[in-house]
């Protein structure tokens, strides 16, 4: 089940994509796609479509290696057409992911069982 959150921590969301909070607060000051609420302490507080916003920003700038720049560019494109491309990425992303840790899971026990019927 889903996590129902209303609003994501700052370091919250850098565990999610495994990077530095310094990154994320780059990021939510460069991107003007994501828009994070502030607490009365200051502290910035992402939504879940913040959430989405950098799950597209990490796949153009971490995984196809566009630049900043050029991440912008091509988010704007994707807002101009209303194209719903950023729902299917991120879709596919979180199809990837399990996929990927599913394939870790498999090759773990395949070693196991390698190791097993090497000692017999």
């Amino acid at each position: 089940m889903k996590d129902l959150k209303t609003y994501y921590t700052i370091g919250e969301v850098a565990l999610m994509f495994d990077v530095n909070v310094s990154l994320i607060r780059y990021w939510s000051n460069t991107f003007k796609q994501i828009k994070p609420h502030k607490n009365k302490k200051g502290n910035r507080l992402f939504t879940t479509k913040d959430i989405e916003n950098f799950k597209l920003i990490y796949h153009l700038v971490k995984e196809k290696g566009l630049t900043l720049k050029g991440a912008q560019i091509k988010l704007k494109e994707t807002e101009e057409t209303e194209n719903p491309t950023a729902h299917i990425i991120t879709k596919l992303l979180d199809i990837r992911k399990q996929l990927i840790q599913l394939k870790d899971q498999m090759d773990k026990k395949e070693k196991v069982h390698d190791q097993n019927t090497t000692h017999n």
